[in-house]
């Protein structure tokens, strides 16, 4: 089966699946001699819709889903990750999923891999990797990555777990020993083994009519949700704080600063979230204000 970001993109695949076997069950045989009109190809049977029930659709979740705007945002399933689909379950319209989001950029920005990468750092010049960790449960965090650095530039990310250091296990280390490591390694090559922010979960979202996903935050942490709202639909949590937008890291932020992202943001917007008891803890003795001027708040690339 399919992985799907939202709900909204499960259920507007459920409609063009159904759409689609309508059409393949009630498409006449053809027979020598007989005139069948011409199809617009993806239209299904001649006159009629391929989303004959996106208006009550949109209507139930407060969208925009009419025809050409999730025709627009078609994306097709790229080779290597297609999925093996058994005989019989039937697989909708040419195999395509994603159908509100797409190929959106955000979500891939947002992407949290299974498994494990190697990172290779060199110092800056002042002898710097600009990056601090945590120590949480035996295991090795981030809990700042620092702007234009070293480990932002590797593509480091606050919360991403470190589990070796230049061929060293790092669980069980104390923060001090961590630093320690890094400190004493040689400045043209440092080997880290890194697992993608296994406290952070990404959810992705669709903006309403008016613009709003339905959550409500206050200095980063979601205090509430919308009853129906698209947070509250796709898994939003309360008592948990935005690390991401859309890939980007928002962590010491203000709240204005906050709201102008998401304003801005697409109609599909990907936020990334942690417990508050974890991320409490991880920004342990960290001040606001080197949160906000430290952070690397750029935007990811892809």
């Amino acid at each position: 089966m399919s992985l799907y970001p939202s709900l909204e993109d499960l259920k507007v695949d459920k409609v063009m699946k159904a759409q689609s076997q309508f059409a393949h069950s009630t498409t006449p045989a053809l027979t020598e001699g007989s005139y069948q009109p011409a199809v617009a190809a993806g239209m299904g049977t001649p006159g009629s819709t391929l989303y004959p029930n996106l208006q009550e659709l949109g209507e139930y979740m407060g969208l925009n889903l009419n025809s050409d705007e999730v025709q627009k945002n078609l994306a097709l399933v790229p080779m290597a990750d297609t999925v093996a689909v058994p005989a019989g379950m039937g697989v909708g319209v040419a195999g395509m999923v994603r159908p509100v989001t797409g190929g959106d950029v955000g979500i891939r920005r947002a992407e949290i891999r299974q498994g494990l990468r190697e990172v290779v750092l060199c110092k800056d010049q002042d002898g710097k990797v600009g990056l601090r960790l945590r120590q949480i449960d035996n295991g090795m965090f981030l809990q700042l990555v620092q702007a234009n650095s070293p480990a932002a530039l590797a593509g480091l990310r606050f919360g991403d777990q470190v589990l070796q250091i230049n061929g060293q296990n790092c669980a069980g280390w104390s923060t001090d020993k961590a630093h320690k490591a890094l400190k004493s390694a040689a400045e043209t090559r440092i080997e880290l083994v890194v697992r993608d922010r296994p406290f952070q979960r990404a959810i992705t979202m669709h903006k309403d009519s008016s613009g709003h996903v339905g959550f409500i935050y206050k200095s980063g942490r979601i205090t509430s949700l919308v009853k129906d709202g698209s947070a509250a639909r796709n898994g939003m949590l309360t008592d948990h704080y935005i690390c991401e937008i859309n890939g980007q890291n928002v962590i010491g932020l203000k709240d204005t600063q906050i709201k102008d992202i998401l304003s801005t943001s697409p109609t599909a917007m990907t936020i990334t979230i942690m417990p508050k008891f974890i991320y409490e803890h991880m920004i342990k003795k960290m001040s606001g204000g080197l949160l906000r001027s430290a952070m690397d708040h750029s935007v990811p690339e892809v």
